[in-house]
C-alpha cells in the first residue's frame, strides 16, 4: 500500500508527518542521516514529535 504523507515537518535531521491507514491517523518519525535506521509510528503528533527532538543519530 502506498502511504501519503501530510503536514511534513523536518526537526533536525528526523521528519514528521502523518497519513491515514484504514481510517486512523497515524504519525510517523523518521530520521533521514545516511545509515541511521530510526523510524518509528506513534498515535499522536506530539509523541512523533518528541521522538524527533530526543533522536541520537547512531552512524
Amino acid at each position: 500500500m502506498r502511504r501519503r504523507f501530510r503536514n511534513v515537518c523536518r526537526i533536525g535531521p528526523v521528519n514528521v508527518a502523518f497519513y491515514i491507514d484504514r481510517g486512523k491517523h497515524r504519525h510517523l518519525a523518521a530520521c533521514t542521516a545516511p545509515r541511521c535506521d530510526f523510524s518509528a509510528e506513534y498515535d499522536s503528533r506530539a509523541a512523533a514529535e518528541l521522538a524527533a527532538r530526543t533522536h541520537r543519530c547512531s552512524a
